[in-house]
């Protein structure tokens, strides 16, 4: 089993930036692939940004050129850093595992608890 804790959500100002964290612990061998999810309630869960094992990222179109993920094998964490935040990218933000390459939520095996990052204008 994997277990994913997420950190790093607050409130912040138009503008502002924030660092969202990701640390995994157990059988984290079998994940290929690790993602930023938004969720907000009554809609679908949508990628923000994903990374696989060999440091590939992908990138939803609201996040190209403001967000940037990365991971530390040694701490075995994800990071999102969040820059030039708009209301618009308040929600609840959710980190994921795959063990297999994917973009598709549905396929992600492991999913942290979330953490809500708000916005102000």
């Amino acid at each position: 089993q994997v277990q994913l804790v997420e950190s790093g959500g607050g409130l912040v100002q138009a503008g502002g930036s924030l660092r969202l964290s990701c640390a995994a612990s157990g059988t984290i061998f079998s994940i290929n692939v690790m993602g930023w999810f938004r969720h907000a309630p009554g809609k679908q869960r949508e990628l923000v940004a994903s990374i696989t094992r060999t440091g590939s990222a992908n990138y939803a179109d609201s996040a190209r050129g403001r967000f940037i993920i990365s991971r530390d094998g040694a701490k075995n964490t994800v990071y999102l850093q969040m820059n030039s935040l708009k209301p618009e990218d308040t929600d609840v933000y959710y980190c994921g595992g795959a063990k297999v390459p994917t973009l598709n939520s549905e396929r992600y095996d492991y999913w942290g608890q979330g953490t809500q990052v708000t916005v102000s204008s």
